[in-house]
């Protein structure tokens, strides 16, 4: 895709994402990540891109959720401090692993994090 259809293309899939993100605090990146996968991206860019997008989107629901008082926030600054070591641990982690075996991996926390959620009481 070049051009118009491809910042259509992406304005309507950031709508979708914001959308899921919003509703479901996952952050939109399992629906990102895979996309970006689809379209030809390699894992590491589709992983960083996503990140990028997720920023963006992250801090507009980070509003409306604020808004709302659904944010308790010392909880969230503490998570997100914790989460800034391992997402720097991550990020060298994908570096040595292939888009294939990327896809693999990634199915399966999917897969595991459903099956969780389904048989949760």
């Amino acid at each position: 895709m070049a051009g118009y259809s491809n910042i259509l293309f992406f304005a309507v899939a950031g709508i979708a994402v914001g959308i899921g993100a919003a509703f479901s605090g996952l952050g939109g990146g399992f629906l990102m990540v895979p996309l970006l996968i689809f379209l030809g991206y390699s894992a590491q860019k589709a992983v960083g891109t996503s990140f990028l997008a997720i920023m963006v989107i992250s801090m507009s629901a980070l509003a409306a959720h604020g808004k709302l008082a659904n944010v308790e926030w010392r909880a969230g600054i503490i998570l997100g401090l914790g989460g800034i070591i391992g997402a720097q641990a991550g990020a060298r982690l994908v570096e040595h692993v292939s888009t294939a075996n990327f896809k693999k991996i990634f199915a399966l926390i999917l897969t595991a994090l459903a099956i969780y959620m389904f048989f949760k009481k």
